[in-house]
Parts: C-alpha cells; structure tokens; sequence
C-alpha cells in the first residue's frame, strides 16, 4: 500500500486546522508527566487553548483552538516538552505505565528514554512518519497489543521479544542491545517505505526489516491481544506505595482538574487507554486524592460507565462529522443507556437511530462519521453517526 499524500500528523510546530480552530499535539514518550510539566500544559490549556487537555490513544496529548502556536512552543520548549524542533512529531513511544512498579517482567521505563534519545540523535530518523508508533511493553501483554509498528516486549529481566508491526518477531534481543535493535529497524523501514505510514502497510515489510537487521528468530513467537481491563482505581505498588488509576471522560481533562495534578507533586503517566496513573503515593496521600479530585471529574470506579466509552472529535471539532457524538454519548451515560458488559440486552445491528435511542452494552466507540477516528482496539461495538442517525454495528 502507497499513500498518495504525504502524513500530515500534527506535532506543536505543525498544527493541524481543525473545524474549531488550530489543533498541536504534544509527544510525551512513555506517557510520562512531571508536576512543573503538568502546571505548564494546564496554564497553556487556559490561556492558549479552550481551557481543556485531550489525551490520545497514543499517550500523548493535544490542545484545540491554539490562539498562539508560537507562546505555546516557547512554554512547551522551556518545560521541557519539546526538546527537538526537528524530530517532535516521530516520538511517539508508548511503555507499560505500570513497569518498575506493579508486576511486569522488566522496568522499561529506562529503555523509553534511551530510545527517545536515540531517535532525537539521528537525523535521519526525523524522516519517519508521524503515524510510526514504538511500543516498550513490560511482559504484562498492555501494550504489545496496541499494534505498533516497533517495539518490544520483555520475556525475562534482561530479555525482549522484537515486535515487528504489532506481532512478535521470534527474534529474542538482550535489554542491553534493544534499544539499538529498534533504531536498526527504523531505519530499515525508511529504507523499505515509498511513501507508506505503517510497517504493515509495506508489502513484505516485516521479514524485509529482519533481512536488514541480520537476525534470526530463535523462539515461538508470542500470541499478542489488545488490552480490555485499564488500571484504575486502588494500585498497591511493590514498594509499598500507591499509584492511582484515574479514568478521564472521553479523555478530555479540564485545565484546572490538571493544574490540582500538578500540585499532588509525584510523577504521573498518561496511558494508552485515556487515563491516568497517579504514582509513588503514600496510602494516607492516595485517599486525599481521591476525596478531592473524584468529585471534580477523575474517575476512580472500575464499574463507572464512562470507562466503557470513547468518541471522536465530533462537531465542533471535525467538519466531516455529521453530528456533536461527544454531547451525544454524554447523554447516552448519563441517562443509563451504556449498559455494562456482559448485559442481557439484544443489540440488533440498527440504523437510522436517534441519538436518544440508542443503547448498546460493554465497550463502544462513537463516531462522527465512517473514519472512525481514534477507535480503541479489541472488540468494540460502532455507534456510528450517519446523514440519517446513528447506526450501530
């Protein structure tokens, strides 16, 4: 497959115009977050943006209506958000948030910055596409199944399978030369690409990028699936600590809901999923948290509906969207129409609904038209809005 445009991902010196205004996106390889970080994004948020914090399945985030592209590189570069003008848009590196914490086989966390070093250090690489995602999985299965393009995936402390275009290559790497293995196979797939976004879309691709690295598999591969069931809520850490797994709904945080993150004062991950991993608590600084942001929106309840919701952009945002889904699936939860998984609830495939008539059980993604954007991996049932009302599939 040859795409007959070249990729126009946003980053934060590109912006990319949304029906609503001026949209920058913000890499934070790892998902990783510092209180001052968190302090900036939300000043920016209030004072650039529309007030709000969207976070993407990609671990990153973005902000709409930027009134001020370059105030907003000045902020984002002093927080140190934006450490390469000419590699920002090929750092999207997404880890097992958990990793070094909770479980897991390895701490991968060392590896995202080392390969977010390397990346920044070749020059070459800044070529990659915007769309090409590296994935740094800790053993637990959390993220090899997001169907990245390059990572992988710990079988030991000190041993990673290669994942290549989302499936395990059968290639066994040392901790010590996986990082080098993967800038190898980004700069395989440059060499392969003419034109294409994804590893899987090169025919071939994947044992071309084998051929180029000279090496061989040497075990069965691993069977990957996209996770279902997110971290929130109550995490005992290893140490003895807590992390907290808060839910965001339809990933959107309000700046001021941020600006209260920055002044819990501890490391926090923005995950794949949507959410939020609050770390390094101790058990009485867990349930103040937790008595101050819960009532302001963040979602500690496992069972919450909103945990089984995501929607496009939607109108305002997208002029391709043929309805507000985001006002839509709001009303949808909040009037008891997302019934939880595993509901007895006859789902026919339907059409020409209503936004006030549709209902649909477990995980579900609203779109605004047939793209679905931002659609999660996994089984997911589409509630897809077309010129006539929403279908659902």
């Amino acid at each position: 497959m040859t795409r007959e445009v070249s990729d126009s991902c946003p980053g934060v010196l590109r912006l990319h115009q949304a029906a609503d205004g001026p949209l920058a996106r913000v890499r934070v390889p790892g998902g990783r977050l510092e209180p001052g970080q968190w302090q900036v994004l939300a000043e920016a948020a209030d004072e650039l943006g529309d007030g709000a914090i969207e976070l993407t399945s990609r671990g990153n985030l973005q902000l709409r209506q930027v009134r001020d592209a370059g105030e907003l590189s000045r902020r984002l570069a002093a927080a140190g958000l934006l450490p390469s003008h000419s590699h920002e848009r090929v750092r999207n590196i997404v880890a097992s948030p958990l990793a070094g914490r909770i479980g897991g086989l390895a701490d991968v966390h060392a590896l995202v910055l080392a390969l977010d070093s390397g990346l920044r250090a070749e020059e070459r690489l800044a070529q990659l596409p915007g769309r090409v995602l590296f994935t740094l999985d800790d053993g637990r299965g959390d993220v090899s199944g997001l169907g990245g393009d390059i990572g992988v995936h710990a079988v030991g402390p000190d041993e990673f399978a290669l994942v290549l275009a989302g499936q395990d290559s059968g290639i066994r790497v040392h901790a010590s030369d996986a990082v080098d293995v993967m800038l190898a196979a980004a700069h395989g797939f440059l060499d392969l690409s003419s034109g294409q976004w994804r590893l899987h879309e090169v025919q071939d691709g994947v044992s071309a990028v084998i051929d180029h690295l000279g090496l061989s598999p040497t075990a069965e591969p691993l069977e990957f699936v996209a996770a279902q069931n997110i971290p929130i809520g109550w995490l005992d850490q290893d140490n003895g600590l807590v992390s907290l797994g808060a839910g965001v709904r339809l990933g959107s945080l309000p700046a001021r809901l941020a600006e209260f993150l920055a002044a819990i004062e501890r490391p926090i991950f923005v995950t794949p999923w949507r959410s939020l991993i609050i770390t390094d608590l101790t058990e009485g600084a867990a349930e103040q948290v937790v008595r101050v942001l819960a009532p302001m929106g963040l979602i500690f309840d496992a069972n919450s509906p909103w945990l089984l919701v995501s929607a496009c952009a939607g109108q305002p945002g997208c002029a391709k969207s043929h309805t507000d889904v985001r006002a839509d699936v709001t009303a949808a939860v909040e009037s008891g129409r997302v019934l939880p998984t595993g509901t007895n609830h006859s789902e026919p495939r339907s059409k020409n609904l209503a936004a006030h008539d549709v209902v649909a059980a477990g995980r579900q993604h609203w779109s605004g038209c047939e793209r679905h954007c931002g659609r999660p991996r996994g089984v997911v049932t589409d509630v897809t809005a077309t010129p006539d009302g929403y279908r659902i599939d």
